[in-house]
């Protein structure tokens, strides 16, 4: 089987009740993604695609890898985590970089660790996690990676667990935008930790620095980042009238645009995107090919009304629609399976996906039949094989 894309309509779609035109979104973002949580709609997107350093941000994989550890009964929150001579140089107050302060060579237990990675974006906190966990940095990092391709994240490397500067250590807007739903969705009771504004530790008072958490525009989470080489970034996410948004900025200059053009592609976000219906419950939205089956073609349907999440347009914008599938389909096909995806996309590259499903059953076909699909599709393999030789 092969992947095919069939594209099947290029519509001018006229929708007068979206008819309020907010204009396109521009950011002075190097990269930048913008994905509604729920449906996994891209709503906006930046070079979204481009490994980059993402400093700080990276923390948020280090906790992913922590919080897979005490969801699987490894670790406990009460437990406690040395802070190595190690840890407490490279990432502690001799570092000059942001710190936690946990004393040399003394224990603090590992839910004051997770807020002082979240709160302070304590570089000894995080290496005290990875020395724990992993044994050395090294090691923990390779665990980073293993877990990022776990998740979905084929691109992302880790060389430690602070975001400090690697040329080794590389993310892309994207991944960021998916490691925090990921996070969302996966560690709910550990989530609310990054709505926290402050942290006392010992003598030390810290304040969250995440600037979107103190303005009233529902931001919850997650994390900033920076470094001379990364610039200022930052992944958000908020929620209003129980809709999330996941923001990712990167490349800034400083912390006032870092926080201006998150905010700005926030609230661009919940107020020029929305729902869009773009076929009725039982509407035929296209077909897919089918291999050994009674019949060539198998019609889709969605299941209610085929809704996408798109920004708000004025009436008929140009939307580009796809019907994505792995096919040839094998037969036999029952109606009401999902086998497909349609993908619309805007011309300012925002992206919405909604599943498919078989409308009729499809009985398998009889040798002939199967004999006529398999040339079929080992002519097609045949061309497209030239073609990607060409």
């Amino acid at each position: 089987m092969h992947a095919i894309i069939a594209i099947v309509m290029a519509v001018l779609l006229c929708a007068p009740s979206l008819a309020l035109a907010q204009g396109e979104l521009s950011s002075k973002a190097k990269n930048a993604i913008l994905i509604d949580h729920d449906s996994g709609a891209v709503v906006y997107q930046q070079a979204a695609d481009e490994l980059v350093y993402p400093a700080s941000m990276s923390k948020l994989m280090t906790l992913a890898v922590l919080f897979k550890a005490m969801k699987d009964g490894k670790v406990k929150p009460e437990d406690e985590f040395l802070m190595s001579e190690n840890a407490w140089r490279t990432g502690g107050a001799p570092s000059g970089t942001s710190a936690m302060f946990v004393p040399i060579n003394t224990k603090a237990r590992v839910d004051e660790l997770i807020q002082g990675i979240v709160v302070q974006s304590g570089n000894d906190a995080c290496i005290a996690v990875a020395e724990a966990l992993g044994g050395t940095e090294a090691k923990f990092a390779e665990m980073m990676t293993a877990e990022a391709r776990r998740i979905g994240l084929k691109k992302a490397t880790f060389a430690n667990s602070t975001g400090l500067h690697n040329p080794g250590q590389q993310m892309t807007a994207r991944e960021l935008a998916t490691l925090a739903m990921f996070l969302i969705r996966e560690y709910p009771e550990h989530y609310k930790v990054f709505g926290q504004r402050e942290f006392a530790y010992r003598k030390h008072k810290f304040y969250n620095r995440n600037p979107l958490l103190s303005l009233d525009m529902g931001v919850d989470g997650l994390k900033t980042g920076h470094t001379s080489e990364a610039g200022y970034g930052l992944v958000a996410s908020a929620v209003r009238d129980g809709r999330r948004l996941v923001a990712v900025v990167m490349g800034l200059a400083n912390e006032k645009d870092r926080r201006d053009e998150a905010k700005r592609m926030i609230d661009w976000g919940f107020n020029s995107s929305a729902r869009f219906k773009l076929f009725d419950d039982g509407e035929q939205v296209g077909h897919a090919r089918v291999w050994g089956g009674e019949r060539f073609y198998v019609p889709l349907t969605g299941k209610g009304d085929v809704m996408v999440v798109l920004p708000r347009f004025p009436p008929n914008p140009k939307l580009r629609a796809e019907i994505v599938y792995q096919g040839p389909l094998k037969a036999p096909l029952k109606k009401g399976e999902q086998v497909a995806m349609l993908r619309v996309t805007t011309p300012n590259r925002a992206v919405s996906e909604a599943p498919l499903y078989v409308a009729e059953d499809v009985d398998s076909g009889g040798i002939l039949r199967r004999g006529v699909d398999t040339l079929a599709v080992m002519a097609v393999r045949y061309v497209s094989g030239l073609l990607d030789r060409n």
